[in-house]
């Protein structure tokens, strides 16, 4: 004998917009669906509850949050579950047994599938009665969750551990609320709400999750969603369309969609319910039966292309005391005779500050990066002066505004990449993953010295871009610095490796060697004579503003690539030789219309060690890639060949001076094959 036709109701707050009368197969059983839309009418909803109930096999009761935040229905959501459920004589259903599995499973499935996509993001959430699971899934991956609700705002401490500029605010303005007796709150909601509705929608603006239904969103004035995640439920087909043309990146609807039109997760728990109703109540294992029979799985919707938005941040300071003089009240103070100590060891304690915003990024793969540009007030004269843990401390504290402004990754820029173990212990530390950058900055040294060579078109580079001449390393016992070596230990004929630090030097010519090489190497404590050799000269030391080499001794036409921050090489010793070029290596031109504050480059350019802290973040690698002084060489090359992918370009290069133009070129060309004539005919008069 044939199984009856299920009946099962949907009696919503909502309005009728979407009702509906189908019959449908579904998990092996014949089903009638019905939808019934009562506009915020509670009474009629009770009736309908009650007139479905003598005929139905279960039925779901919905929208009433929905019916809210469109404002068809001011009544009290508790008072309309017991009264629809004490009117009912069939299984009620609201959905929320169902949608619990549903929403971590969504979660949990975006987060397997990209890697690391939710770690601390900022999230905003609409609705957190109806989210419970999701935020406490989301818990497990970022702190960074603010609420609209003002008692989930005032009585969640993490809400207030969100957005690093209205936390403070929040903090202050709350702190009264959170003492009042509850008699209090229940009728003073008017000025919390106030209150809370405010800093929401601050938090909301910088958001990169929102949690909510549809009604929720539209009702809170998302205007611009643009490339945001939204996490919701029974997103239709006009649903989407409208969260398409506002440019939302990705929609978690936890809601499945096993027909042609639209049900909530209510209906289907109610389905569930009328399959078992004749044997026992609900139970979790009866809706894995379900889904696991139905293959109901939520939805993850990319209505514009598939892509992620990731978050970097990077860590600055000031090269020198020179750059207080750039800041209008401090440089005016530090102008004072006697006082530029005094600032210069004073903006050393500073708390870390956001400098810049860096939006705009985009790689050609679609995926797109923002980011923070950090700043700490110490000089490398300040960090030298000091032990490594007060820039452990420093660095620390930054890596706690880059959680807090959801970052996923941080990069260590100039001398707080040197200090201490060189990133180990702050990587230890850090709330997020760090990097140095100097993987990039390797390869981006010689990739800059490489171009600049051929312009200059005096060395001979052939087409396989074999350098047929001499090149140097100083500082190549050093992380950068054997990077380098091994490099051009391959594209060179003779290679000259620099350091003081002997043995390591003589352990990293080994290596080299073990490697089949097709340069000879050579190895020295000092440059000396073999200076006057060279075609190509790489400086990188982190000498901290000391002389390594003399650039009087440097043959004519030389191309001095100098990678160390601070820089080896002065402004004054470079005017020196007009017939010499020296570049500033490791700067990348970003992909995208990428704006950013001024760090002393071309606009869109960023250094290799800043460039690798973007290039982990557009490929959605949230890992602690470099630290340490000993660089590995696979990661130089994977790097290198993830900066090609997502449009990473060799910028301009310049030198001390900024920017070298090609009539700088053709003049380093015709000081050094002038001066190469003089110094010939001096020769043969002898």
């Amino acid at each position: 004998m044939p199984r009856k036709r299920l009946v099962v109701v949907n009696i919503t707050l909502q309005g009728p917009e979407w009702d509906f009368d189908e019959k449908v197969t579904f998990a092996g059983r014949d089903f009638r669906l019905i939808r019934v839309g009562t506009t915020g009418d509670l009474d009629a909803a009770e009736k309908l509850v009650w007139q479905w109930s003598l005929k139905a096999d279960a039925v779901a009761v919905t929208g009433v949050r929905e019916a809210q935040a469109s404002g068809v229905f001011k009544g009290d959501p508790l008072e309309v579950r017991q009264v629809l459920e004490t009117t009912a004589r069939v299984p009620v259903r609201d959905g929320s047994m169902l949608a619990d599995v549903l929403q971590e499973w969504a979660i949990r499935r975006v987060q397997a599938e990209m890697p690391g996509y939710f770690n601390n993001a900022r999230t905003v959430v609409l609705s957190g009665k109806n989210y419970e699971r999701t935020i406490r899934v989301l818990r497990e991956f970022t702190a960074n969750i603010d609420f609209v609700d003002p008692a989930l705002r005032t009585d969640v401490p993490i809400a207030l551990n969100t957005n690093p500029v209205v936390a403070k605010a929040a903090e202050v303005g709350m702190w009264t609320w959170r003492l009042t007796p509850g008699f209090f709150k229940d009728h003073s909601q008017g000025p919390v709400e106030w209150v809370s509705d405010k800093l929401a929608h601050r938090a909301a603006r910088d958001a990169d999750i929102i949690v909510g239904s549809y009604a929720e969103l539209m009702h809170f004035g998302l205007e611009d969603l643009a490339g945001k995640t939204v996490v919701t439920n029974a997103v239709s087909d006009g649903r989407l369309a409208e969260l398409t043309s506002r440019g939302v990146d990705l929609i978690i609807d936890a809601t499945p969609r096993p027909f042609r039109f639209m049900v909530v997760t209510a209906m289907l728990e109610a389905m569930a319910a009328a399959i078992n109703t004749e044997e026992r109540e609900l139970t979790t294992d009866d809706l894995l039966e379900l889904i696991q029979a139905a293959e109901l799985e939520p939805r993850l919707l990319r209505p514009n292309g598939d892509k992620r938005k990731s978050r970097f941040a990077f860590v600055i300071h000031p090269l020198s005391a020179q750059y207080f003089n750039n800041v209008e009240a401090i440089g005016a103070l530090s102008r004072v005779p006697g006082m530029g100590d005094v600032v210069e060891k004073a903006m050393a304690y500073i708390p870390p500050f956001i400098y810049s915003h860096v939006t705009g990024i985009e790689s050609p793969t679609g995926a797109e990066a923002e980011g923070w540009l950090i700043s700490v007030g110490g000089t490398p004269k300040e960090m030298l002066a000091h032990s490594p843990e007060f820039t452990y401390s420093r660095l620390l504290e930054a890596a706690d505004l880059a959680r807090k402004l959801g970052a996923q990754v941080m990069g260590l820029g100039a001398f707080t990449k040197v200090v201490g173990d060189a990133g180990v212990t702050v990587a230890k530390r850090a709330p997020l993953p760090v990097t140095t950058g100097n993987s990039y900055s390797a390869s981006g040294a010689l990739w800059a010295a490489h171009a600049a060579l051929r312009k200059l078109g005096i060395a001979r580079v052939d087409d396989h871009g074999i350098i047929h001449g001499k090149a140097m390393v100083v500082g190549a016992t050093g992380a950068i610095g054997s990077v380098c070596a091994r490099l051009l230990a391959l594209v060179t004929d003779e290679l000259w490796l620099v350091s003081p630090e002997t043995a390591k030097l003589l352990a990293i010519k080994k290596d080299i060697e073990s490697e089949n090489p097709r340069a000879v190497l050579h190895v020295t404590a000092r440059p000396g004579d073999a200076l006057a050799e060279m075609d190509l000269i790489v400086t990188a030391t982190s000498a901290a503003g000391n002389k390594v080499l003399d650039i009087m001794k440097v043959k004519p036409g030389c191309v001095i690539t100098d990678v160390a921050r601070p820089l080896d090489m002065s402004a004054e010793d470079v005017a020196k030789r007009p017939d010499v070029l020296v570049i500033e290596s490791g700067e990348i031109e970003l992909p995208g219309d990428v704006h950013m504050g001024n760090i002393g480059l071309p606009a869109g350019v960023a250094y290799a060690c800043l460039a690798e802290t973007v290039v982990l973040a557009l490929e959605g690698r949230y890992e602690t890639f470099t630290v340490g002084r000993n660089i590995e060489w696979p990661k130089v090359k994977e790097i290198y060949q993830l900066g090609l992918k997502h449009g990473m370009k060799l910028a301009t290069i310049s030198g001390v001076g900024g920017v070298f133009t090609d009539d700088d070129f053709a003049r380093v060309r015709e000081a050094a094959l002038a001066a190469r004539a003089t110094a010939s005919s001096d020769a043969n008069a002898t």
